[in-house]
């Protein structure tokens, strides 16, 4: 619906936002049908339903728009998001219709104006060039009438998404009382019990150690791995697109077709067949992000029933442009546990370890018990820094919340903080501070990103309150969409 023209627009700029509300150029408002199959019907708002059609037929205009490439349009995520900016947008489209509102004249024309097409149609004298204008509305098959009320209806849409956007903080006070809490500055020491320094107290008999690989057989598996070969498709830049279309195409079927051996496409295209042995889930080892059996679906498909248990070629998949791969598995090697004296050395190093580390919580404990009888007795701990939620120095985390929490008027106060095989640290706080000079920058950006924070809070709630309003309601889950060999 006249996307040249309406493409350029906004409906909103919205910070901090997750979802970007489309225009309803993107997808638009006709085709609304509340006689469909209930088979294709996805979700329902106020009664009418957004079908599966609906949702492939805007997929494949948004991939057209981000390059062409239609195999996006394919995928089960796009296609989701798709789904999931229609749904916003009715919710929407239903708020504007129930709250009934108007836009005036003036505010439709500068609307108009904004539109880099609509000006263009201006002559050097100023007038508007009427007759190029409904030509322009014939070629996108739209009357005025039509293309007004659309331009009117996202309008409304942005006027209201925009009001809600605005929202401020209910205490202008509150994002400074904020700021303030990130710029606060605590004095801190660190007591670290650190389970590498207890590894010398610690000598694993030969019964336990066999004891914990009894017990935890699957640290010690092997992963699941496959050997397989493999033939690639390229283009070749000089060659004509029809020509390496075609090639494409004989490239899918035939690896499909007969899918017990890649030696007929290999043939017929006079392709090499090559190998890569020891491939696991996570990929291939040695090989380039950018090589075509990095790809994750080509290595999912690969891991497959059809390729594993059946050895049948994977179907054909394009990695980039012009390039095309299909491979099947000629060996797998199901995971298995490694024998003892194969794992002997990693098995003792993870019982030392964690025996280690428990001597260190122990002696931590112990130490924490002494000073909360003692709290001025700060023996042992390291030099003073200070800290807060704006300069954190080295402390991330639970050890970074742990030190801003504590009691002011309880100083100097002490926390624990346990750190997964590693140890645990203790930390003294014994004074807080206001920095004297503070950077207005970050002051301020911070206090832009509590307000943008609460915008988009009160946006949630704005989407929470018109889908109940418009009784949404989910009919049918989304599917993969259906493809062909060489998707």
């Amino acid at each position: 619906m006249f996307d040249t023209v309406r493409k350029h627009q906004k409906l909103m700029q919205f910070a901090l936002m997750l979802v970007i509300v489309p225009s309803f150029a993107f997808f638009g408002i006709a085709s609304y049908s509340d006689f469909m199959d209930k088979e294709t019907d996805l979700m329902k708002v106020a009664g009418r339903p957004i079908t599966a059609q609906e949702v492939d037929n805007a997929a494949k205009r948004q991939a057209e728009r981000v390059g062409g490439n239609l195999q996006i349009a394919q995928s089960l995520q796009f296609r989701q998001a798709i789904l999931n900016e229609l749904l916003q947008q009715r919710i929407l489209g239903f708020a504007v219709s129930d709250l009934r509102l108007q836009v005036g004249k003036e505010a439709l024309i500068k609307s108009l104006q904004n539109i880099p097409q609509i000006r263009a149609l201006y002559k050097p004298d100023g007038n508007f060039d009427d007759a190029r204008f409904k030509q322009l509305l014939a070629n996108n098959g739209l009357n005025e009438e039509q293309f007004y009320a659309d331009q009117a209806f996202d309008l409304k849409i942005s006027q209201l998404v925009n009001s809600v956007a605005r929202t401020e903080l209910a205490s202008p006070k509150l994002s400074e009382i904020i700021s303030t809490l990130y710029e606060t500055e605590r004095q801190v020491q660190a007591l670290p019990f650190d389970a590498k320094n207890y590894l010398a107290k610690v000598n694993p008999s030969q019964e336990e150690l066999q004891a914990f690989y009894n017990a935890n057989a699957k640290l010690f598996e092997s992963p699941e791995l496959i050997d397989i070969e493999y033939i690639v498709l390229k283009a070749d830049p000089k060659e004509d697109a029809k020509v390496f279309s075609e090639k494409a195409d004989q490239f899918a079927n035939l690896t499909y077709d007969q899918s017990d051996s890649l030696k007929p496409a290999a043939d017929k295209l006079k392709l090499s067949i090559q190998s890569q042995k020891g491939v696991t889930r996570s990929g291939p080892s040695g090989v380039s992000r950018d090589h075509p059996l990095a790809n994750p679906k080509v290595v999912q498909s690969l891991f497959g029933d059809e390729a594993v248990k059946n050895k049948r070629n994977i179907e054909a998949v394009q990695t980039s442009p012009g390039v095309f791969i299909s491979a099947r598995v000629v060996v797998f090697h199901p995971a298995q546990t490694l024998p003892f004296k194969d794992v002997a050395v990693e098995v003792k190093r993870q019982v030392s370890q964690r025996a280690a580390e428990k001597l260190a919580v122990s002696a931590a404990a112990e130490r924490y018990a002494e000073l909360q009888k003692d709290p001025k007795n700060a023996s042992g701990f390291g030099t003073a820094f200070w800290v807060s939620r704006n300069k954190p120095t080295n402390l991330v985390g639970s050890a970074l919340d742990d030190v801003m929490s504590v009691n002011p008027d309880q100083l100097p106060a002490y926390v624990s903080v346990n750190t997964p095989g590693a140890g645990v640290t203790l930390y003294r706080v014994d004074q807080i501070r206001q920095p004297t000079a503070v950077d207005a920058k970050v002051h301020k950006a911070q206090s832009q990103q509590i307000q943008a924070l609460a915008a988009q809070s009160e946006f949630a709630g704005f989407m929470t309150y018109w889908r109940d309003n418009a009784k949404v309601k989910t009919i049918n889950p989304l599917k993969p969409a259906s493809t062909g060999a060489g998707s």
